[in-house]
């Protein structure tokens, strides 16, 4: 068996699980509650220079 053959199982079979896991940890990852801090900051941060124009 060649390292080819091994990593194209390696990639068919718990390759497609890690990238799966990693997405939906990616997504969810600002859903949890020591994130809400940081989401209302990003919400607000278009609007930061805003006050300094007038």
């Amino acid at each position: 068996m060649s390292l080819y053959e091994i990593l194209r199982h390696f990639a068919d079979s718990f390759g497609l699980v890690v990238i799966f896991a990693l997405y939906l940890t990616l997504c969810l990852w600002h859903f949890r509650p020591g994130a809400k801090a940081h989401v209302e900051a990003a919400k607000h941060s278009i609007f930061k220079d805003e006050d300094d124009v007038q």
